[in-house]
């Protein structure tokens, strides 16, 4: 799917109309000359007509061709001079009047060459950080800053702990959508969960898909809003269209909400089809095992045990931790 389709639509206007007003920027500017300094105007109208007379001797063609051109070219080398020590003479700088865009790598277009623009990705890329709901976490969370320190108490589950940031890196990085498959990330709380879910989302955005993270309780209260709400209050069913058509859904806390037979079959909608579509899902949950075989029904269960790849996270509640350090 690539970059969420609403923010390239979005930026994708922005550009439009960067572009446009620069033109408008300059065409005021060229203006505002034309009134000022006498013999502007009469420059600028023979530098459109040398414009012309190029595109004519280039499509005439013929053995005179080259030598037209390079005539034409000359005189618009001299009333470009003339204009530039015009403007000079007035106290304005030789490019006051040229277009000023904001890229001047892409001219505001957002791409080059076919490609898009630097400047482009990097606007697509923190609009995904804020459209994907977790804007304010990769703001603070990342590979960079989860550290293992909190996890030497116990040789082998810190072990453990390396081993699930070092494949969560390489999903991150790797991620391909359709293929990378999905997460379910098991273990109690404080044990760096959705830190290195923030980490992997951050990535999988830069790379350039569409991320949506989501808390359990959140995602069903949308749900509820569209089965028993107005609809036409809440969107029209485009809330809950982005947790069936994003690359990677991100679940955090599995089990926080209420559970029932309305919630059940929500989630194994979203389960179900994402897996039966090939998009990714990773899934953060405090509860065990056997305690989601008590909690959900099987037919939810035997897929996040069968269809997921688990990551158990281990050890000592990190924000105690924390917390005790600074006492």
């Amino acid at each position: 799917m690539g970059y969420n389709s609403e923010n390239y639509r979005r930026i994708r206007g922005e550009y439009e109309t960067k572009y446009k007003r620069a033109h408008e920027d300059a065409d005021r500017r060229r203006a505002q000359l034309h009134e000022a300094v006498p013999g502007v105007r009469e420059i600028d109208a023979s530098l459109g007509r040398v414009g012309l007379e190029i595109m004519r001797a280039i499509v005439a063609g013929g053995e005179a061709t080259a030598k037209q051109v390079d005539e034409i070219r000359r005189r618009n080398q001299e009333l470009q001079k003339k204009r530039a020590a015009l403007l000079r003479e007035h106290g304005y700088p030789e490019d006051y009047s040229d277009v000023r865009y904001e890229c001047p790598v892409c001219s505001d277009s957002g791409y080059v060459d076919g490609k898009m623009c630097a400047c482009m990705k990097k606007q697509l890329i923190l609009a995904g950080c804020e459209s994907s709901g977790m804007g304010h976490l990769m703001r603070t969370q990342s590979f960079d800053n989860f550290s293992l320190d909190y996890y030497r108490q116990n040789a082998a589950e810190q072990a453990e702990m390396d081993r699930n940031v070092s494949l969560a890196y390489r999903y991150a990085n790797g991620f391909e959508a359709g293929s990378s498959g999905n997460l379910l990330l098991m273990g109690g709380t404080g044990l760096g969960k959705t830190h290195l879910c923030s980490a992997m989302a951050r990535v999988i955005i830069e790379r350039g898909y569409d991320v949506y993270y989501t808390g359990a309780q959140g995602m069903i209260s949308d749900f509820e809003r569209e089965r028993f709400g107005n609809s036409a209050s809440y969107g029209g069913g485009e809330e809950i269209g982005r947790y069936f058509d994003c690359d990677l859904l991100i679940i955090d806390d599995l089990g926080t909400e209420v559970t029932n037979q309305f919630t059940v079959a929500c989630l194994f909608n979203i389960i179900n089809t994402r897996l039966s579509s090939g998009r990714s899902t990773i899934i953060n949950t405090n509860l065990t095992p056997s305690e989601l075989q008590s909690r959900y029904t099987d037919r939810i269960v035997s897929r996040l045990l069968g269809e997921y790849r688990m990551l158990r996270f281990v050890g000592i509640d990190v924000r105690k931790q924390k917390l005790s350090q600074n006492t």
